[in-house]
């Protein structure tokens, strides 16, 4: 896997979203299917998309007991999907349990790549403060959560490109920064609030970059696509 920009596609259904895929000819997108497609229409449209030859992130972020995401971990792997993600603040012993189930469920396959959420890119120093009682740095807790992701056996996380850089510096090159909160330096942030353009996440270090409003929102979506590639990827 290399650098690329995933398309989140927060669409309510399963006709927005190959409606709007269908307009992409020249390269089929990366994509994102968070919980908003998901819980409207399964793993129908995991195995649509995975058809139809795209690569897929399932964001459907994890954090329960150990047990039970380990049990949700082995349903999920045999989706096939690219990368699939949990919450760091499941604890340790969650994304160890998490990584045994999403191995036994491919068993003599190649796996998902199982990346942690650090801490929302919409969640800010005040309120890390105000509503968790987490009184350290945002960067402070973000590469604690990294640690304990690299030292449960995970493959990445997820952090704001802000966080990309620092992650790689302790957790090496190899581990994976996943980075949404990123906006064309002409765009609305929305209710981002730690956010980069693509040439700066490039630039920090972010290995993926996920882009949702800035290109399915977009005039022209596969024109706003390939601005975004080439400012990341190119």
């Amino acid at each position: 896997m290399g650098k690329d920009v995933i398309v989140a596609c927060d669409f309510a259904g399963a006709q927005q979203t190959l409606d709007f895929l269908n307009r992409f000819t020249a390269r089929k997108p990366f994509v994102k299917i968070g919980m908003e497609l998901y819980y409207a229409e399964g793993p129908a449209i995991v195995r649509e998309l995975k058809a139809r030859g795209h690569k897929i992130f399932l964001d459907l972020k994890l954090h329960d007991i150990p047990n039970t995401v380990k049990k949700a971990m082995a349903v999920l792997a045999g989706l096939d999907v690219d990368l699939v993600n949990l919450h760091a603040a499941g604890t340790r012993d969650m994304m160890t349990a998490a990584l045994e189930g999403l191995s036994a469920g491919r068993p003599g396959g190649a796996r998902a790549k199982l990346i942690a959420v650090t801490q929302l890119t919409s969640t800010d120093q005040t309120a890390l403060e105000r509503d968790l009682l987490i009184r350290q740095p945002m960067d402070e807790v973000v590469l604690h959560y990294a640690k304990t992701a690299r030292d449960a056996g995970l493959d990445g996380v997820v952090c704001s490109p802000l966080e990309a850089g620092k992650v790689h510096e302790v957790c090496g090159a190899g581990f994976l920064t996943v980075t949404p909160g990123v906006r064309f330096a002409d765009g609305d942030k929305g209710d981002q609030k730690r956010v980069m353009t693509p040439a700066q996440a490039k630039a920090a270090g972010s290995d993926y970059i996920v882009v949702g409003r800035p290109i399915t929102a977009a005039a022209d979506c596969v024109a706003a696509y390939e601005r975004c590639v080439a400012e990341f990827v190119d």
